[in-house]
């Protein structure tokens, strides 16, 4: 499945085009809020293993509907080696599917559910999870980018 192009703004108000890293892998993964224990974890886990997925070719973004100011916070704070995207109105996140129904705290709402997307260098969605869970998923990823490497 091709991947949807966009343009959103980064942490520091730069315009980030998905077609700009054709001839790159891009693993693209949603999260519902800067700040949050989850969240947090998931974003300085991939920042601990940047070296990992340049060695592969491969840029790590991560998109929520938080505000350009709300992400650069969140990347100072945490020292994140990683792009982080703002989708206020969630129109990306819906698009890729990472929005709806969830359970949280055993009441359901709808929001940004945690989902992870790879995108080849040719710009198709070669792998995808939903309803991530934050502990492992880094070195999953990894796992997955050099399958999928060595098959090309």
């Amino acid at each position: 499945m091709k991947a949807i192009d966009f343009v959103l703004k980064d942490q520091n108000g730069q315009d980030w085009r998905l077609s700009d890293f054709k001839g790159k892998w891009v693993v693209l993964y949603f999260y519902p809020k800067d700040m949050t224990s989850g969240c947090t974890k998931e974003a300085v886990n991939f920042s601990e293993k940047i070296e990992e997925f340049k060695k592969r070719n491969a840029e790590v973004v991560g998109i929520s509907k938080d505000s350009i100011e709300s992400h650069k916070k969140f990347v100072e704070k945490y020292n994140l080696k990683i792009t982080i995207l703002s989708d206020p109105k969630a129109e990306v996140i819906k698009q890729y599917g990472a929005w709806g129904k969830k359970k949280m705290y055993g009441k359901e709402t709808e929001g940004t559910i945690r989902s992870t997307f790879i995108i080849s260098p040719d710009g198709e969605i070669v792998h995808s999870w939903k309803n991530v869970k934050v502990d492992g998923h880094v070195e999953e990823v990894l796992h997955k980018l050099d399958e999928l490497i060595e098959r090309k």
